[in-house]
């Protein structure tokens, strides 16, 4: 395409350097015939009648269908969309750079849309109009607030505390060091079952993604089942760690985490809980633990968790040896001054524009030209809530396992003084997946399946990688996959043709499988901690309440 309509100008750069790739001359030409006569169509419609409205929830507002420049507009717009993503569908290269080149496109495309625009936006101009401007001077005062602050606004952040209305179930600090806090709650039965259960929850986010509300707690959840439990909470690095490493995160945080639950309860054999990277780092601390001649778990549950990194998704998009190189040149040990902190707000801003419309551009849409407050959400305060992570232990995190895959790899990698074989963990495990999930896709979190030695559980849940997780069975929602018999075939394609859909929470399987590996029922202790552990303070601690600088 040599021109683009002035209106579309926005895309017009992105345009113009897909043309200059090369593309294949016959797809070109077919591209461009098509696009011709679709513009000239929509450019008939809007002369002759009311053209169609835009079939896209950003342009659903009656303000886009009622004005036939608007509508216009919004046509015009995604069909330049789709042509840019065709274009780049064409582009010649190695797979990893032609996905990247889509990414870049999309991104571009998303950003351009006239709906992100007060001049093209006639619901913004409408709401401006009739609130005499002060949804603009909102908007103004809300983008002022979100730039000092340092990320965009997805909800009223100044609704939610830690501790008060987020991360409220009852337990107490028994243990604490450089890395983590341990949290054992209270018992909700009278009676427990004899082996405890240990969650570990990703260190690139704050543990109380388990335990938001009362209602959609996993951890009230399980504690309401009858378990004992304990919670890693880690701490939010600051410069006092700025230099720990990955082995420190697993000797000197997930392998303390089980010795003082063990210590405490008494239990030689325990159950464990992984979330994201927290069920990598878990599993890694049983890979060095049973180098070692110790088998601790009873059981192992893998929540959207990689173990092999073949099949990463979009994030395998960002990182190469020159990406990689580079992180390890500024943060890493050997960087100029030192090992520095990645800092939290870079990586949920990553996180954000892996889906850009849902969780940046609608709320610049919504807090800036509309001057809306986003509504409270407690999950949305809790993404917003973000941690560090110490240079030399993300630099080793991602060479190890999403560069190089090495942590699969039997043997090829020594942690904490040992060559460590994920196949030596041989303890029953329950490993979930979400089908939606674009940070864990499930195809590769079914790869565990393949990696893991002892009898396994895979369990496929709708939705994303949060909200699958986050799915109480009282609310009646989603459904998860079940697959048939025993069987885990190399292939997850093969196990999710067989596999049979079930109304609701994957929770209630789950518990009945835990249920199974948690031992007899005992008396419940009437007080947390023992002599050794003794209640530093109450639940959730002071390690969560940092906020990341």
């Amino acid at each position: 395409m040599e021109t683009t309509p002035d209106f579309a100008a926005p895309l017009g750069k992105m345009w113009k350097t897909l043309a200059g790739m090369n593309l294949p001359a016959a797809a070109m030409t077919e591209l461009q015939g098509v696009y011709l006569k679709q513009s000239t169509e929509l450019w008939n419609q809007t002369l002759q009648t009311k053209p169609a409205p835009a079939v896209d929830r950003r342009f659903a507002a009656k303000e886009w269908s009622s004005n036939p420049g608007s509508t216009f507009v919004a046509q015009m717009y995604l069909l330049n969309a789709r042509t840019l993503m065709q274009m780049a569908d064409q582009v010649q290269g190695d797979e990893k750079t032609r996905a990247r080149i889509r990414f870049a496109v999309q991104q571009w495309v998303d950003a351009t849309a006239p709906s992100n625009y007060l001049a093209l936006n006639p619901e913004a101009q409408r709401k401006a109009l009739d609130t005499q401007g002060e949804s603009l001077a909102h908007g103004i005062k809300q983008l002022l607030h979100d730039v000092q602050q340092g990320h965009v606004s997805q909800t009223d952040e100044s609704l939610f505390e830690v501790g008060r209305n987020v991360a409220t179930s009852e337990g107490s600090v028994v243990f604490e060091n450089a890395l983590f806090q341990l949290i054992e709650y209270r018992p909700l039965t009278t009676k427990v079952f004899e082996r405890p259960m240990l969650f570990v929850p990703p260190c690139i986010n704050k543990y109380y993604i388990l335990d938001l509300q009362p209602d959609n707690s996993l951890i009230r959840h399980t504690v309401a089942q009858g378990h004992r439990v304990f919670v890693v909470s880690w701490r939010n690095a600051d410069e006092s760690i700025k230099s720990f490493t990955w082995d420190q995160y697993i000797e000197d945080a997930a392998i303390r985490a089980v010795r003082a639950v063990q210590e405490i309860t008494g239990a030689t054999k325990i159950n464990t809980l992984g979330f994201c990277v927290g069920g990598t780092i878990l599993s890694t601390a049983l890979a060095v633990l049973a180098a070692r001649g110790h088998k601790p778990a009873a059981s192992v549950t893998l929540l959207t968790t990689f173990l092999d990194f073949t099949s990463t998704g979009v994030l395998d998009l960002f990182i190469d040896e020159g990406m990689v190189k580079m992180r390890e040149m500024t943060l890493g040990p050997h960087s100029p001054g030192g090992a520095n902190l990645l800092k939290g707000q870079e990586l949920a801003t990553t996180f954000s524009f892996l889906r850009p419309n849902d969780l940046v551009w609608n709320y610049v849409v919504g807090n800036y030209l509309k001057g809306e407050t986003p509504p409270p959400f407690d999950l949305l305060y809790w993404n917003s809530d973000s941690t560090n992570l110490p240079g030399p232990m993300y630099c080793w995190y991602l060479r190890n396992t999403y560069l190089e895959n090495n942590l699969v790899k039997p043997g090829k990698l020594t942690v904490c003084g040992e060559k460590i074989d994920l196949g030596r963990i041989d303890a029953p495990a329950y490993v979930y997946a979400s089908r939606e999930d674009h940070i864990v896709p499930w195809e590769g979190a079914y790869r565990n399946t393949q990696v893991l030695k002892g009898k396994t559980r895979f369990v496929l849940g709708a939705s994303g990688h949060i909200a699958g997780v986050i799915n109480p069975p009282a609310k009646g929602k989603r459904s998860h996959w079940i697959g048939a018999g025993a069987a885990l075939p190399a292939s997850a394609q093969d196990w999710f043709d067989k596999a049979k859909e079930h109304p609701g929470s994957w929770w209630t399987d789950w518990v009945g499988w835990l249920n199974s590996h948690a031992g007899r029922q005992v008396t419940a202790p009437k007080a947390p901690g023992n002599r050794q552990y003794k209640v530093i303070e109450p639940a959730p601690g002071r390690y969560v309440k940092a906020k990341a600088t």
